[in-house]
């Protein structure tokens, strides 16, 4: 048993030292410099003594990465506008020239929309002055901010076609090229408000690799042209009848339709993604000493085909290294796809780590599993994920808990809160996607 303690313990702090590793204000930090006059970003270097600079946040790292603006830039920063979680914007101080919204997620609620006009007249004001326009970008940003293309879409419209889009089984690209039909803020709406500016964008990622465009649905990143179509969409998924009329119609607009594809005004880069976290916490398992793999492949698959590959691969590994006597760490990362069966509390993550413990080769020898969101939320639970061990299933029934009637339920967080075994650590001020640590013993 002491053993399997210091495999939870490895597993609990290998996702620490991750989480620290995709610290957002850092990241912001190491990117931008300010030498005299001169503002650097990346490799795009701006005069300006006598320009003004401006920012927009948007996202579940929204705050901590506009701390950072403050502190890189002090003095030669204007203004800006912020718009995250009240949680993300209670845990950093930001200056007076942030002009903060409380926005809805996962829904927008009044302030995203709020948000939306505020950055609409910063954007215009920017535009006539020719200004530098620093954008902040992460996950969470769909709902955070929004203005519907057209008056008749009603507050409460946006927040129905988020409910049907979000539970319909479609991609995250299929849902945001949904909403980007119906929105004047993305697939890079947003930026093209202010075509005269130097803009740049700043982008932590939540999406795979590549797909930089699909991050808060892209309010500065213009969609390839080979981008979901919104009227396939809602085709392929029979959705019609579920969204909205005012919604459906936009989406059926010739006009509409043929102005999705806008054009890209400024450069981004991208300072974090999954990637970078599955990297860090491969490099703190090997400073353990663990024989360390990660496994890239097994990243967004439906969930329960997800599970048997990481347990598959868990188990090759573990036959590989059979007799060295060393600790293996399996990693993976990306966001399983999990369809919501009940009207119980849980995530992708709490889930995966059930259907990992329900196994009963995960009983069979000392194994710790960890599966946790970087943003600190999972689904609509209040925890980041859980741990399971070789015990749970064991330690589940002796307390009378049906591990299949809470899957039914989707219901994974009560499961876990009744064991004590969720990982709880409030919103992080980062998001990049899931991590997911499998350690075992090899003997």
């Amino acid at each position: 048993m002491q053993e399997l303690m210091q495999l939870r313990l490895a597993a609990r702090e290998i996702f620490e030292e991750t989480l620290r590793a995709v610290d957002t204000g850092d990241a912001v930090r190491h990117a931008i410099h300010v030498e005299g006059s001169h503002l650097s970003i990346g490799d795009i270097t701006r005069e300006i003594s006598s320009r003004k600079v401006y920012s927009i946040a948007i996202g579940k790292a929204a705050a901590r990465m506009a701390a950072a603006i403050d502190d890189v830039m002090g003095q030669t920063f204007t203004s800006g506008i912020i718009t995250s979680s009240s949680a993300a914007l209670s845990q950093v101080k930001l200056s007076s020239r942030w002009q903060r919204f409380e926005a809805g997620h996962p829904e927008p609620n009044d302030h995203s929309l709020a948000a939306a006009s505020t950055a609409f007249d910063l954007l215009d004001r920017a535009n006539e002055e020719r200004a530098v326009v620093i954008f902040l970008i992460s996950g969470g940003g769909s709902a955070m901010i929004e203005c519907p293309i057209n008056n008749n879409i009603s507050l409460a419209d946006l927040g129905a076609a988020n409910k049907v889009l979000v539970n319909c089984g479609a991609s995250i690209a299929e849902i945001n090229s949904v909403r980007r039909a119906f929105s004047a803020v993305k697939g890079g709406r947003l930026a093209a408000r202010a075509p005269s500016c130097d803009q740049v964008t700043l982008i932590v990622s939540d999406v795979p690799k590549g797909q930089e465009w699909i991050v808060a649905s892209g309010p500065t990143v213009a969609p390839p042209a080979d981008a979901p179509n919104a009227r396939d969409v809602i085709d392929r998924y029979e959705l019609r009848g579920q969204l909205p009329k005012s919604i459906v119609r936009v989406i059926e607009s010739e006009a509409d339709a043929a102005a999705e594809h806008s054009t890209q005004v400024g450069p981004y880069f991208v300072l974090l993604d999954n990637e970078v976290a599955l990297n860090a916490a491969a490099e703190a398992a090997r400073q353990r000493g663990f024989i360390t793999e990660i496994a890239f492949d097994i990243s967004d698959q439906p969930i329960v085909g997800g599970c048997d590959q990481l347990l598959s691969r868990l188990e090759q590994l573990r036959a590989k290294r059979r007799g060295s006597g060393k600790t293996i760490c399996l990693i993976s990362g990306g966001e399983f796809a999990c369809p919501v069966r009940g009207e119980g509390i849980g995530g992708r993550n709490l889930e995966t780590a059930l259907r990992l413990a329900q196994s009963e080769h995960f009983a069979s020898f000392n194994v710790a599993a960890l599966c946790a969101g970087t943003d600190g939320i999972d689904g609509n639970s209040p925890a980041a994920g859980a741990i399971a061990d070789s015990t749970t299933f064991e330690r589940a029934r002796k307390i009378e808990l049906d591990a299949e009637d809470f899957l039914r339920r989707s219901d994974s967080y009560s499961f876990f809160i009744a064991l004590g075994d969720v990982i709880a650590t409030g919103a992080t001020g980062t998001n990049v996607r899931d991590i997911r640590l499998l350690i075992s013993e090899t003997d």
